[in-house]
């Protein structure tokens, strides 16, 4: 988690939204890393986990992540959820949830609906407060509210 926080806090100088994305795998070497980077490169899609995710399976050769685990700052999205559960990593791991948009038990519970062909073992709550905080200090700097 201390690597996708450190992702997190790169994307403050593009002035996208500080979340990172890290995949290890089973020995807990990180095949891909990630931040957020739809200011930056104007991409709807460019969030933390699908750059992560994308960087892992260009390191690995395959798309199939199997054995992997994505560590994220945040709780995904539908999108990142999906992702995830597409790549079949073996678990998500997150730190803040996000009960506007996580898809991983808050809103929404994509990465274990039994109707899809995988489903990741999800861990929540992973160094949640520092996370919290890098995302409350944006939206207080950007917006003036969280």
């Amino acid at each position: 988690m201390l690597a996708a926080l450190t992702e997190a806090r790169s994307a403050l100088a593009t002035g996208d939204v500080p979340i990172g994305a890290v995949v290890v795998d089973d020995t807990g070497a990180v095949l891909g890393a990630g931040r957020n980077v739809r200011e930056a490169e104007a991409d709807p899609t460019g969030h933390a986990e699908v750059v992560a995710l994308r960087a892992a399976a260009r390191a690995r050769g395959e798309w199939r992540l199997a054995g992997c685990t994505l560590v994220v700052t945040l709780e995904p999205c539908t999108m990142c959820a999906g992702a995830a559960v597409l790549a079949r990593v073996d678990r998500v791991v997150f730190g803040a949830y996000d009960a506007k948009a996580g898809a991983a038990g808050s809103l929404w519970d994509v990465v274990r609906d039994r109707r899809l062909n995988h489903r990741p073992e999800v861990v929540a709550g992973l160094l949640a407060g520092e996370s919290t905080a890098l995302l409350e200090e944006f939206f207080i700097a950007h917006r003036g509210e969280v």
